[in-house]
């Protein structure tokens, strides 16, 4: 685990993965951006994606988003937002000096994926998912899938057994079992991203994984007809399970051959 300091002030963590397979001539390294909650063992090491990736001849670069994971972790909502940890990345290619790389994004990291595609030319190929129409749609106001409000209360609670909305309650469960700082989660969910992305300016080829019992990928072929030439596949699992299907992992590896 490496870091590196932001132009806010803020210290990001990241792992890198050397190949272990042959070695692939001519194609970048790997960038992988892990979903809220999360960090890069849940969602890209204990899935076996890392693995796969190596084992394919792939350099691996993985983020911990700022309040997630070991990096830095404020509970000022203003150091938040999926557009500053899109620039995040963008300092860590910088930092990195990567002249190109395909990028990797799941849930909020699809979303931090598709708003650092849209306006860096580096990334060559992209595979977003666990998102769905909801993102085409953004139009100022939040989404619609999910009770923000009480997402966030529920993570500033001091105990869980106080939080009676279902879905608030998961999101509560999940981070705890994560390890993960509640108040900066809450702080990243006070400033999530609800503003249009211009899906039209991404070049990468792209294409989006999402699970057949997903609530949060509803309406996935809007935002795949939203991005040019994208492409769209359905594999089994809900929002957390699906990242264990045995097909997920050689789905992102043959995409990210071409």
């Amino acid at each position: 685990m490496e870091r590196f300091t932001t132009s806010d002030g803020v210290a990001i963590a990241y792992h890198r993965f050397a190949a272990s397979g042959p070695a692939v001539g001519g194609r970048p390294p790997v960038v992988l951006q892990h979903g809220f909650a999360a960090n890069t063992d849940v969602n890209w090491v204990a899935p076996g994606v890392v693995a796969a990736l190596t084992a394919a001849g792939r350099d691996v670069v993985a983020v911990d988003a700022r309040g997630h994971g070991r990096s830095d972790a404020p509970h000022d909502p203003a150091l938040y937002g999926e557009a500053r940890m899109s620039r995040d990345l963008v300092e860590l290619f910088d930092h990195l000096g990567l002249a190109s790389l395909d990028l990797v994004g799941y849930s909020m990291g699809a979303i931090i994926s598709v708003i650092t595609a849209a306006a860096e030319p580096r990334v060559r190929r992209m595979v977003i998912g666990g998102i769905g129409g909801a993102v085409a749609d953004f139009d100022g106001t939040p989404l619609r899938h999910l009770d923000r409000s009480a997402i966030t209360a529920a993570l500033e609670a001091d105990d869980v057994a106080t939080v009676t909305d279902p879905g608030a309650r998961a999101f509560r469960r999940f981070a705890d079992s994560t390890g993960a700082d509640r108040l900066a989660l809450a702080a990243q969910m006070r400033s999530a991203h609800h503003a249009a992305i211009p899906l039209g300016d991404i070049t990468a080829p792209t294409v989006l994984l999402v699970g057949d019992a997903d609530p949060l990928a509803n309406g996935a072929e809007r935002l795949v007809a939203a991005i040019p030439g994208a492409a769209l596949r359905v594999l089994h699992g809900d929002h957390l399970s699906v990242l264990g299907d045995p097909a997920f992992a050689p789905a992102v590896v043959d995409f990210l051959a071409g």
